[in-house]
């Protein structure tokens, strides 16, 4: 018997080859898609799974409370002081592992170069116990022991040493410190879905070398928040137990520091402990590693991928019941000869799921030929093996049979209703039966099409708007090269240099530039009466040269710039933006000027007052901020406003930066496109949901596509009697049509609230963005009267366009 339902079905597919390539296409596509996004899904949630212990490791991370009780700082790392005490005082943690991340200079004398690598690690040898890192040479029970020892990822020794062993060769680092550091392993490099990629690790016992670090600074120094720490526990139970003591561990090891002067360490600080496999999607803290991913982002693609598996069955449903009449003579024939209706529930089931695995073999197809492109276009390496995952091959396996059995019940359910009698005495009334939930899905499919696209209307609206927003500082054509400590000596100089092309027309130095996150605090007070007291919020700090803030083009609201004129500005002069005179209280900012502020315990003046700019990303709100000079002139960023033509200026830079400091990478950023790169995230997202959604889109038009099919056919006969009456085209496609557009507008009354609800939700992780606007709403209606016009067309036009004899005779 199944044999024969098998044979019926590719029969079927056979006789009507345009509504079976329409019914596996759309399923076929939408099941690829959903393939796709669990494959994007399922290597989002793999983030530092590979790791034997997991589900065992956390990270210790450290917040800050401003006077108010708010959170003015959530840092992923934390002071180095901490490991050491935490193991000291808790035997339940059963190792802990401190890294100090940073940047360093390789000098390679053979080519008399210098390279710049950003993914430099100091590690302690516990990371081997934490960590599953994989040693290619050298023995991991002594590596990373002693000091000045380093480790190479697989990818550096090809990079430095492509035909060499490299064990025992010394490598040489320059920055403010010079490191001589001797090679005794090689690692495999971490692996994408990690959530760090350390290119060499060095000896955590170098830092206690005073002239890197000192042992001494280790120990005490609470201030320097830069060393990411992991520990080890027994189980999660104990990661709650432990953090509850936190508050008491920090009263107890920082009472009496300078840092606890005025308040309990536990009111102005905390730790907390952080799940590794945690960190990639559900940490978004100040200093993390590198950018992670987004849980949300992840819900919102796994809704959007069942949405269009969705709609691809709503699709067969509709397209199956528009068929219906064409197969009520075989339901009557088969019932005649005593099939019951449980056999003709099994056919139609058994049709549907040979219908979906034809979708999912095509999907596959699908799937291989677009994986390369979603890999290149998300910087991923996701890789497509059916047979290497056990859980995916039984998705696969199952898949059919769900989405066959999902698609294919109704339609079953409804084809096996049809009574024999009716059926082969052609009284088979036209009128559908339940036309309600045709209708129903149709306007379900529809109110999703108008949501998408309304929300990747409002998503590109807000990109659009955070790349147009007034800054509040000149970014264009402004460039920022790195300060390397060797060119301090001859700063001056090299500005003049760079000064003398008409290409130039500033140059300044600082420790951050914009985008860059606002981290470093100390104490601020001012003066109220008669004495100094602490501001109610947290005012962060920039270093900067006399120059920076012209080059910048910061407008001031009240005061003037810092001036090489004023030898007290070196020391005792304090430039405020206006958040930090609004904390403060001083609500007209010529209040401010020469007001003493005591910032760090260095008592000064406030000589000028700017208006605020944004100098982190739109994410967050302008900080209150405090500008001063350097002592140390510990400057890590050169900014160089150019004019004119680009290449030229560019060309000058280069050649004084060679003449200056020969054998240094020249490597420059465009302030613009920091700022590009900081939303580089949110456009990624933007456009994979936007053509996930187009997808969706289409399959949608596909469930029209079905359904104004089935009522033309319905309707053939009244089509040629009112042409015979002398019903022009036009009249019957608007009469054909005005039911379908009357589903579309109940579709866009659904939607739009809907649509106004998530977007506004979505809105509120940016704190500057863009007032919801009612155009972006008519648009999408228009666009969905527009597609629902363009799929009814086809039919309504075909039909009206027919020979009416023709339809007269339709049974």
């Amino acid at each position: 018997m199944l044999t024969n339902y098998f044979k019926i079905a590719l029969r079927n597919f056979a006789r009507n080859k345009v509504y079976s390539a329409i019914n596996i296409g759309g399923l076929a596509v939408g099941i690829a898609a959903c393939i796709l996004i669990f494959l994007f899904i399922k290597d989002e949630l793999s983030y530092d799974r590979y790791h034997s212990k997991a589900d065992r490791i956390y990270r210790v991370t450290r917040d800050f409370l401003s006077k108010d009780g708010s959170v003015s700082l959530h840092l992923a790392r934390v002071a180095p002081p901490v490991g050491p005490l935490l193991t000291q005082d808790f035997l339940e943690i059963e190792t802990i592992c401190r890294m100090l991340p940073g940047t360093l200079l390789l000098e390679d004398e053979e080519k008399q170069k210098t390279f710049r690598e950003e993914n430099f690690f100091f590690a302690e040898p516990t990371a081997f116990q934490l960590f599953d890192i994989e040693l290619l040479k050298g023995n991991p029970d002594k590596a990373l022991q002693d000091p000045f020892a380093i480790l190479l990822s697989d990818q550096m020794v090809e990079k430095y040493f492509p035909n060499e062993d490299p064990i025992g060769k010394v490598l040489k680092f320059g920055s403010d410190t010079k490191l001589s550091l001797r090679v005794e392993g090689v690692y495999k490099s971490f692996p994408v879905n990690a959530h760090m990629h350390p290119d060499f690790l060095a000896s955590f016992s170098t830092l206690n070398d005073t002239a890197v670090y000192g042992a001494e600074g280790l120990k005490t120094n609470w201030s320097n928040n830069s060393f990411p720490t992991y520990l080890l526990l027994p189980s999660a139970a104990e990661a709650k137990r432990l953090e509850a003591q936190f508050p008491a561990f920090l009263d107890r090891h920082l009472a009496g520091t300078d840092h606890a002067r005025d308040r309990k360490p536990s009111e102005f600080t905390n730790l907390y402990l952080q799940k590794l496999t945690d960190i990639h999607l559900h940490s978004h803290l100040d200093s993390e590693l590198e950018e992670n991913g987004d849980y949300s982002s992840v819900m919102v693609l796994s809704v959007v991928g069942l949405i269009i598996l969705l709609i691809a069955c709503i699709n067969y449903i509709n397209l199956s019941t528009a068929r219906s009449t064409s197969r009520a003579k075989e339901v009557g024939v088969r019932k005649v000869i005593g099939a019951a209706r449980h056999n003709l529930i099994t056919q139609f089931l058994l049709e549907s799921v040979l219908i979906a695995s034809m979708a999912t073999v095509l999907a596959l197809g699908i799937t291989e030929l677009v994986l390369p492109w979603l890999n290149a276009f998300t910087d991923k390496q996701i890789v497509f093996h059916i047979f290497s995952d056990g859980w995916f091959l039984v998705l696969l396996l199952t898949l059919p049979v769900l989405v066959g059995v999902l698609a294919g019940l109704y339609p079953a359910i409804y084809l096996s209703h049809f009574q024999a009698a009716t059926v082969l005495k052609g009284t088979l009334s036209s009128s559908s039966r339940n036309p309600l939930l045709r209708k129903s899905l149709v306007i379900l499919q529809f109110s999703i099409s108008i949501v998408l696209i309304i929300a990747t209307g409002i998503i590109f609206q807000q990109l659009l708007y955070m790349q147009q927003k007034d800054l509040g500082f000149d970014k264009e054509q402004l460039l920022v090269l790195p300060n390397y400590t060797a060119l301090t000596p001859q700063y001056e100089a090299f500005k003049a240099e760079l000064v003398k092309s008409s290409t130039v027309q500033g140059v300044g130095r600082s420790q951050l530039v914009p985008t860059d996150q606002l981290l470093n605090s100390m104490g601020a007070q001012v003066m109220k009466g008669d004495s100094l007291a602490p501001t109610s919020a947290t005012i962060k700090f920039v270093t900067v040269d006399h120059d920076l803030l012209d080059v910048y083009k910061v407008k001031l609201a009240a005061g003037r710039n810092f001036s090489r004129s004023h030898a007290s500005d070196d020391t005792a002069a304090y430039i405020i933006n206006e958040a930090t005179a609004r904390m403060i209280g001083w609500q007209d900012p010529r209040q401010a000027i020469d007001q003493v502020l005591s910032y760090g315990d260095n008592r000064g003046r406030i000589i000028g007052v700017v208006k605020d700019f944004n100098f982190e990303s739109l994410h967050k709100e302008i900080s209150p901020m405090v500008f001063m000079i350097s002592r140390s002139e510990n400057y890590g960023n050169i900014s160089v406003k150019i004019s004119g033509d680009t290449r030229q200026a560019m060309a000058h830079i280069e050649q004084t930066w060679e003449r200056f400091l020969p054998g240094y990478p020249f490597e420059y950023d465009f302030i613009d496109q920091l700022y590009g790169k900081s939303y580089e995230a949110e456009q990624q997202k933007a456009q994979i949901f936007s053509i996930f959604s187009g997808v969706a889109i289409f399959i949608a038009c596909l469930g029209l596509f079905g359904l104004a099919s089935y009522t033309t056919v319905q309707r053939t006969k009244e089509i040629g009697i009112r042409k015979v009456f002398g019903a022009s085209v036009l009249r019957i496609v608007t009469l054909l049509s005005t039911d379908f557009l009357k589903l579309v507008l109940v579709a866009n009354l659904i939607a739009w609230p809907l649509a106004w609800y998530a977007m506004r939700r979505w809105l509120q992780d940016f704190a500057y963005r863009i007032e919801i606007q009612t155009d972006v709403f008519w648009v999408a209606a228009f666009l969905a009267f527009l597609i629902a016009i363009a799929t009814i067309s086809f039919h309504a036009i075909r039909a009206a366009s027919a020979n009416p004899i023709k339809a007269l005779r339709t049974q």
